[in-house]
């Protein structure tokens, strides 16, 4: 499945990389050999990846993130609980990696003090990518939480799925779900907490403080401006 035409640079030049990839990483080496088996003109592979690797790598993560998404426009949701729904797009999200090694190399690199921040934006781009991909609206501390608790939930599922082993990665969807479980847990726990007077009342000074909390205008953008309501559950 591709984005674009066969004749895209961008998607040519990922699709060289990979081949390289689990020799060489997402290396300088990588890149100037998917340069050459692309049959990309220099100049151009480095307009669209002025760090060469490292924007190479984010371009296939980002990848991933829209084969997810096109993905889950073609399966029917309906009926289907929040947390089920969730669990497929992560799913699919995973599976459109297309290369467990590349994903390995990737995070290594991204564990870099130096990459760091781009590792954590591409995350947090693609909770973003999963919640809108699911017709989320929020427009409050809730558009925040929703991908922060996801970001969580999708990064410890790819750590374990790298090492999974199993037919069908079976072990890592069972995974998801009892993280899924787990965020679900602490919701309910803290609903039942929000019912005692005292903590209650606690919890909606602080859902005040925080009222006038908006997403960003640009999706790039973080944090967004501050306009106003209360937090609810993050998988709701």
């Amino acid at each position: 499945m591709s984005d674009a035409s066969t004749d895209d640079p961008t998607d040519a030049l990922i699709d060289a990389a990979l081949m390289h990839v689990p020799f060489d990483g997402w290396s300088e080496t990588t890149f100037r050999a998917a340069i050459a088996d692309a049959d990309v003109p220099r100049a151009v592979a480095r307009g669209l990846f002025p760090r060469g690797p490292v924007d190479l790598a984010l371009a296939f993560h980002a990848r991933g993130d829209r084969r997810m998404a096109a993905r889950l426009r073609e399966q029917s949701l309906d009926g289907l609980r929040m947390r089920d729904k969730i669990a497929r797009a992560v799913r699919l999200r995973i599976e459109a990696s297309e290369d467990r090694e590349a994903v390995r190399r990737g995070m290594t690199l991204f564990a870099l003090p130096v990459y760091a921040a781009d590792g954590t934006r591409a995350l947090w781009n693609t909770a973003d990518a999963i919640w809108m991909a699911l017709g989320d609206t929020s427009d409050d501390l809730n558009w925040y939480t929703k991908r922060a608790t996801l970001s969580g939930v999708y990064s410890a599922t790819v750590l374990y799925w790298l090492g999974d082993e199993s037919p069908g990665a079976q072990e890592t969807w069972a995974f998801l779900d009892r993280r899924i479980d787990d965020v679900m847990r602490v919701e309910s726990a803290k609903a039942a907490v929000r019912k005692l007077p005292l903590m209650g009342s606690l919890m909606d000074l602080q859902n005040r403080m925080v009222t006038r909390v908006r997403p960003p205008r640009n999706a790039r953008d973080i944090p967004g401006s501050r306009q106003g309501t209360h937090a609810a559950h993050p998988f709701d």
